[in-house]
């Protein structure tokens, strides 16, 4: 019995030599596995949206909408504060010594010869409605002649000549028509001796000019009686358009036209064409600025007696007048609108032919 248990014995002696003794002060630690830290939750990429861009502001001209208005109202509250200012200056000029005095000696306007006719013929009805007419048009084909980067058409000359843009035929046949009017206008003007309601017959027209325009600046304007004499400076204005700024125009229009003789050396080199441009378009400016204050004294001084006397041909007051310009009106606006290629190169095949280059 005591040898069956020595293998036993042996065995266990071999299993406590294998495994290292625990030690008396440092108990045995059974080490808990660490906890593990939470797994990042995947989150869905985020979709970036595609960003517009900005639409480009619309240009007029090299500006937009806005700066034009800006522009605009800029000028309108300069012009105004400029206005103010003349109004006080003429005012005070008024109240100096002596100014009274000369506004009194001349009111205005001096007495025409007696054998000036009053009243308004019908011809001058007629060509004054025929220059209002065209001269629009022309202002208006004139900028587009002058503005324009790719015309929309061409027109040359059944006879041959140099291919010019149809908005170039559109001015200079507009410009044919107006002096064939202006020439009608100044033989009738002469002939039956109404030619001295424009044409100066007096020196006093200066101071007297002088004194309506100091009249108007202070808004204390002098007294219209158009129907038998204008003030001296509307005299002085219409003599400058009739007989200075429109043959002016004339001029300077045909150096610039194709109608100008281009191997003429001696003449091209006495009159330049550059002089020429110089001077044509600051006229059609100077136009442009008469037919504004033109048309603001007619309704500012008594619109319907005013209308009356050009389209009525009457010295009353009633609304026949005002009705005949409104016509005048609607039928510009209409040609105004019928400038367009659509209408013009029908017209402009008459006279030669029109082509898309």
């Amino acid at each position: 019995m005591v040898e069956a248990a020595a293998p036993a014995a042996s065995v266990v002696e071999t299993v406590a030599e294998t495994e290292p003794p625990a030690t008396a002060s440092a108990p045995a630690v059974v080490a808990s596995p660490a906890p593990s830290a939470p797994a990042p939750v995947a989150r869905p990429a985020a979709v970036e949206k595609p960003v517009k861009p900005k639409p480009e502001a619309r240009l007029y001209r090299s500006r937009t909408l806005g700066q034009w208005i800006k522009r605009v109202v800029l000028l309108a509250v300069g012009a105004i504060a400029a206005a103010a200012i003349l109004i006080l200056a003429a005012r005070g000029v008024t109240t100096l010594p002596g100014v009274p005095e000369f506004l009194e000696r001349y009111p205005g306007e001096y007495h025409l010869p007696a054998t000036a006719e009053p009243g308004f013929p019908w011809w001058a009805q007629w060509t004054h409605f025929l220059n209002f007419f065209l001269i629009v048009l022309i202002i208006r084909s004139g900028y587009q002649v002058r503005t324009q980067q790719k015309p929309p058409a061409f027109w040359t000359p059944k006879r041959g000549g140099k291919k010019i843009s149809i908005n170039l035929w559109l001015h200079q046949s507009l410009d044919i028509l107006w002096l064939a009017n202006g020439l009608i206008f100044v033989v009738l003007l002469f002939a039956s001796g109404h030619w001295m309601r424009i044409v100066p017959t007096s020196w006093e027209v200066f101071p007297n000019a002088l004194s309506a325009l100091l009249q108007y600046m202070t808004l204390d304007w002098p007294v219209e009686n158009g129907w038998v004499n204008y003030n001296s400076l509307q005299q002085l204005m219409y003599f400058l358009v009739v007989f200075i700024a429109a043959p002016l125009a004339a001029i300077t229009g045909v150096r610039m036209s194709e109608f100008w003789p281009k191997n003429a050396k001696t003449l091209n080199r006495i009159y330049p064409v550059e002089a020429a441009r110089a001077l044509h378009f600051p006229t059609m400016l100077f136009f442009v600025l008469f037919i504004l204050i033109h048309v603001f004294l007619v309704f500012s001084t008594g619109a319907l007696r005013n209308l009356n006397h050009m389209f009525g041909g009457t010295d009353v007051v009633n609304w026949v007048g005002f009705w005949l310009f409104a016509a005048a009106i609607a039928i510009t606006a209409a040609a105004w609108y019928a400038a367009r290629p659509i209408v013009l190169a029908p017209i402009a095949k008459l006279f030669g032919q029109v082509s898309s280059r």
